[in-house]
């Protein structure tokens, strides 16, 4: 059976799959509603499957949208990221902390970042490859990115080069106090 646990921030899951081995290879559930529901307390319809694949040192995020905000459930299938959430919800007792775990196609792990919550990457392999289930659609008119290094916030990114490769999009994020927020 998969098993769960909180981080830091009490909402954000990580799930442990348990991995069946032999000379073959291995299997493993990727994804149960029943146990999904069971294990985390939530039931959430998943209505869209997301596949990235990324080099070596790029950082995707902090993406959040905010009138159709996203639950998602994040995996890596190949490669190794460092996976982050930023809480912006600004009634909660941890609004604008953040929580971050290592996911790889070697440890099977997922991390279930809760709508309301801003979520970004860094890739600490060659390459990665990232899939990832959401509970709503994608929306670009509700799209915000929040700065990946805003100093308010303040996440211990595990960077081996200076700078992390990013997107137009991504160098244009808003920081913490500018933000538009839940």
């Amino acid at each position: 059976m998969t098993t769960v646990q909180k981080l830091e921030l009490p909402e954000v899951l990580l799930f442990t799959p348990r991995i069946f081995h032999d000379a073959r290879g291995f299997f493993f559930e990727s994804f149960n509603a029943r146990e999904f529901a069971a294990l985390s307390g939530l039931a959430f319809d998943f209505v869209q499957d997301n596949h990235s694949r990324s080099a070596r040192h790029v950082l995707r995020g902090l993406h959040y949208q905010i009138r159709q905000p996203q639950g998602k459930l994040v995996r890596v299938t190949a490669g190794e990221v460092f996976d982050v959430a930023v809480d912006l919800r600004k009634s909660s007792p941890t609004f604008g902390r953040w929580v971050g775990a290592r996911l790889s196609a070697e440890n099977n792990c997922q991390m279930w970042i809760p709508p309301g919550f801003a979520h970004g990457f860094l890739c600490r392999s060659e390459y990665a490859e990232v899939l990832y289930k959401t509970t709503d659609y994608y929306a670009p008119k509700q799209e915000r990115c929040l700065l990946w290094n805003d100093p308010a916030i303040g996440i211990d990114w595990p960077l081996a080069s200076a700078l992390p490769v990013l997107s137009a999009k991504d160098q244009m994020g808003a920081p913490l106090a500018q933000a538009e927020v839940f």
